[in-house]
């Protein structure tokens, strides 16, 4: 990665899985702070503005989905959960208080780093495309913003990933397969159901605003934007 050593705020009550996570991130280049618990990550999230942060969710005091949701308050830096199961639940609530994306324990190293790499590349590449636009619906990369109709629609990075991928071609008919290539790249191991949460956030924070409409089902075919009207 050119330029400035990504940052990464890992959180972690396991002092043994926050060293394994420090050392593969620095190895592949990335500067790392530890937080030993939720409160504190959201202390240092919110005093460092960090790239991504990588967080447990089962942490005492305060677990990684109360962190999550409080570091959304302020901020859109992107998070990537560890869970100890692969249960769906932890997924779907994971993305409704905002994660991008969440890796299994126990997990490679090897596929951690892909993840973030990933996930920070897509932030480097839609930092430098100017706005676009779609009825009422205004995405600009380079700022981060969304805006429907005169009001914000808070994202989460890869939300804003999933809409940018449908605003660069609004009238294509996208995939399951298609947004995971997309947006997580050729080998990535997400399942459609990863995609879908995304998309019903997607679907009901535009709705809040008024739009029912941003993003239709074509069934059989995928997704495809709709009229974005506010």
């Amino acid at each position: 990665m050119s330029g400035p050593a990504p940052h990464v705020l890992v959180v972690d009550d396991d002092p043994h899985i926050r060293d394994v996570i420090a050392f593969a991130l620095e190895d592949a280049g990335m500067a790392v702070t530890q937080a030993a618990d939720g409160q504190r990550g959201v202390t240092e999230a919110q005093r460092l503005a960090p790239d991504l942060v990588v967080m447990d969710i089962g942490m005492p005091e305060l677990d990684g989905f109360g962190a999550c949701r409080a570091i959304r308050r302020t901020s859109a830096v992107p998070i990537l959960f560890l869970t100890a199961r692969d249960d769906e639940i932890d997924r779907v609530l994971g993305f409704e208080f905002g994660a991008d994306d969440y890796v299994c324990k126990p997990f490679s190293t090897r596929e951690l780093v892909l993840r973030i790499r990933a996930i920070l590349a897509r932030g480097k590449a839609a930092a430098g495309a100017g706005p676009l636009r779609h009825g009422d619906l205004v995405v600009d990369p380079a700022s981060h913003r969304c805006t429907l109709g005169d009001r914000e629609l808070e994202l989460t990075a890869t939300e804003f990933s999933i809409l940018t991928v449908f605003l660069e071609a609004p009238e294509r008919v996208i995939s399951r397969d298609g947004l995971i290539h997309a947006v997580y790249g050729a080998h990535a191991q997400h399942s459609g159901r990863t995609v879908d949460s995304h998309i019903r956030n997607i679907r009901s924070k535009a709705a809040a605003l008024g739009s029912g409409d941003v993003l239709v089902t074509v069934h059989g075919v995928g997704v495809k934007l709709g009229a974005c009207r506010s």
